[in-house]
């Protein structure tokens, strides 16, 4: 059995964190010790390893709740959790997109900057008038 504080040195999952997993439901409430603290299993290790990984990942907590739920029941085929990794998949390649045209902008407004001082200053320009940009971003 493992304390809450070994549990959180061994999944690298902040103790605060680990409660609120705990009143979120997505791991059992711990067992407790005659002295009252907090005592996990290897199987809320392991539970903790997964949900670690899938934050990680990005995956939202109601994505996560809903992949515990599905491998509770291994007999089920995976196309919901297919379905979950697709969704999160096009959430990040989306997120590149817009990051892909900040960066651009960003990289351009930088490199215009000639000036010696703020009032020449390109970059001070550029985000006091959106029409200096080059498109939306």
């Amino acid at each position: 059995m493992l304390t809450i504080g070994d549990l959180s040195r061994r999944t690298g999952v902040k103790v605060p964190t680990i409660r609120y997993y705990e009143q979120m439901g997505l791991i059992e409430p711990a067992e407790r010790s005659e002295g009252n603290q907090r005592r996990y299993s290897r199987q809320e290790r392991e539970r903790l390893s997964f949900i670690k990984h899938a934050r990680d990942l990005g995956l939202t907590i109601e994505s996560i709740r809903e992949l515990i739920e599905l491998s509770a029941h291994p007999e089920q085929p995976c196309d919901q959790a297919d379905r979950i990794a697709a969704e999160q998949l096009k959430s990040v390649r989306e997120k590149i997109k817009k990051l892909t045209l900040l960066e651009r902008e960003l990289v351009r407004i930088s490199s215009h900057c000639a000036g010696e001082n703020v009032r020449e200053c390109y970059v001070i320009h550029a985000l006091a008038n959106h029409d200096l940009c080059e498109g939306e971003h």
